[in-house]
């Protein structure tokens, strides 16, 4: 399970949970602004009962491109034309990469991502059609698919609206006080409340009718 340790991947571990699997939970440190979605996870994973929980460091600052990696580039406040600054180039490609050798490694049959392609800001590697793609590569690419086990990638929230996850995950428990999506979240975790993934976190809580436990700076 990939778990970044913001709203869409935790509701995605409740989801895996409830439906039976054993979850090993993958975080990736990147270099992104702030560590505090990498301590949100940490909590996230504890809270659901992952078997385990592995933080891996990949420093994508060396290649820049992006509003998270790099701060002389500004984060995206509303919806722009195209796709915006905030996208990581290639970030998802590197993450389930990683997370199909994790995935080898512990003889698992499917690995679990967050990614959403309705309330999303335009990432073209969140799209059903990267997922299906990716797939057929990881069943091409490694030992276990190539002796008759095959994996699968599954994105259980992929057209799923941002209301729409939330509801689900309430109705699992999930504790959305724990979890972190902002782009700019400060040391403690708080939301700045401005960006772009505090907007759809926001329209979310609001579409689904469920109180916004979202700690805000201001």
């Amino acid at each position: 399970m990939l778990l970044s340790g913001g709203l869409d991947s935790a509701t995605v571990l409740a989801l895996a949970a409830g439906d039976g699997w054993r979850c090993h939970a993958l975080t990736v440190d990147y270099g992104q602004r702030h560590r505090a979605e990498i301590d949100a996870a940490v909590k996230v994973a504890r809270a659901s009962g992952a078997v385990e929980h592995r933080i891996v460091p990949l420093d994508l600052r060396v290649f820049g491109g992006s509003a998270l990696t790099d701060s002389s580039i500004g984060l995206p406040t509303a919806p722009t034309a195209g796709i915006p600054g905030a996208y990581v180039p290639a970030r998802n490609t590197i993450f389930l990469s990683l997370a199909l050798a994790y995935a080898e490694v512990r003889d698992a049959d499917a690995i679990f991502t967050g990614a959403n392609a309705v309330d999303y800001s335009g990432y073209p590697d969140c799209r059903p059609e990267f997922i299906a793609a990716f797939e057929t590569l990881a069943n091409l690419a490694t030992k276990r698919a190539v002796e008759g086990a095959p994996v699968s990638i599954r994105a259980p929230i992929v057209r799923m609206s941002k209301a729409d996850i939330v509801r689900a995950g309430a109705a699992l428990g999930v504790d959305f006080s724990l979890t972190v999506s902002c782009y700019d979240a400060d040391s403690e975790g708080r939301a700045c409340g401005r960006c772009e993934a505090c907007r759809l976190r926001r329209e979310g809580f609001a579409g689904a009718g469920i109180a916004d436990t979202t700690r805000y700076r201001r």
